[in-house]
């Protein structure tokens, strides 16, 4: 088989049929493609992109001819460094974490229209045009307050800018909002003086309603102790229309009677001014010489 025409063993013929081989080996290795699982090929014929998308398998193509680019559908991970301004004007340094993914039936369009490079064309700057248009509607403290919102208006806006292209937003999450030094500052220093004002108006409340309960006790005392004088002037007022409406002129005499010690008085005088001397009535007195 290697042998030339005069029976000899001839090297070129050898190497002719491994050259054969190895260019064998090649056509058949270039007419066909494996897509991996969660991707898709599209195929350029002298670098035009054919209206076909190629799904997950073994494929046949044309050697020398066609060039298969693999895309990747599976959802990609992107994160976003960027800046924006609030509301009330504060510089926000926000970073953004992107789950994506594009739509299998369009990667054959992203790749005509946009390329390989479709996170740098159209996705970072889509974030930061949608992250810069919803901060402007909060200020920095409602965007720490709100974050769950300012990530559901992110996701819709993206999706909205992007779905067209067959770009997809599955999650946005807000790693982190970052204000400046300034900014930062300046909110601590008001919450020490809300603080502060808290603990004075607690402090004065506290204080009002020591002040409360010690003049209610007051109060309280001193209606019961005008309750008892009210009390007893009643009592002595009702015992004394008692012993007055008990007086009568038989009492005055027995208590006169009650009283008396037996011994008539020295002198007793009537209506015709007579002094008469009781004890010389009495005949305890001596008659005069």
């Amino acid at each position: 088989m290697f042998k030339d025409k005069a029976g000899n063993f001839s090297p070129l013929k050898l190497i002719g049929v491994i050259f054969l081989a190895i260019f064998a080996v090649i056509l058949v290795s270039s007419s066909f493609v494996v897509i991996p699982a969660g991707h898709t090929g599209v195929a350029l014929t002298f670098g035009k992109v054919e209206d076909v998308v190629l799904q997950e398998g073994l494929h046949f193509k044309v050697p020398f001819v066609q060039k298969i680019v693999v895309v990747d559908n599976r959802i990609v991970k992107l994160d976003v460094n960027t800046e924006a301004f609030s509301k009330d004007l504060q510089t926000i340094t926000t970073v953004v974490a992107v789950n994506y993914h594009v739509g299998k039936e369009n990667s054959q369009t992203l790749y005509k229209n946009v390329g390989m490079a479709f996170e740098e064309v159209l996705i970072t700057p889509a974030v930061n045009e949608v992250l810069k248009a919803v901060t402007a509607k909060y200020t920095a403290v409602e965007l720490v307050s709100s974050r769950a919102e300012v990530s559901m208006l992110l996701d819709d806006g993206l999706n909205e800018k992007l779905n067209s292209y067959g770009i997809f937003i599955n999650e946005l999450n807000i790693i982190n909002w970052d204000f400046s030094t300034e900014y930062i500052n300046a909110v601590e220093a008001k919450q020490v003086a809300e603080q502060n004002l808290i603990k004075t108006r607690t402090e004065q409340e506290q204080a009002l309603v020591i002040a409360n309960t010690e003049a209610q006790k007051r109060v309280i005392a001193a209606e019961a102790e005008a309750k008892e004088i009210k009390t007893l002037a009643e009592a002595n007022a009702e015992s004394n229309r008692i012993i007055t409406e008990s007086i009568s002129d038989l009492l005055i005499k027995y208590q006169s009677v009650a009283k008396w010690d037996g011994k008539l008085p020295a002198v007793m005088g009537g209506s015709d001014n007579l002094l008469i001397d009781i004890p010389l009535l009495n005949g305890t007195a001596q008659p005069a010489d």
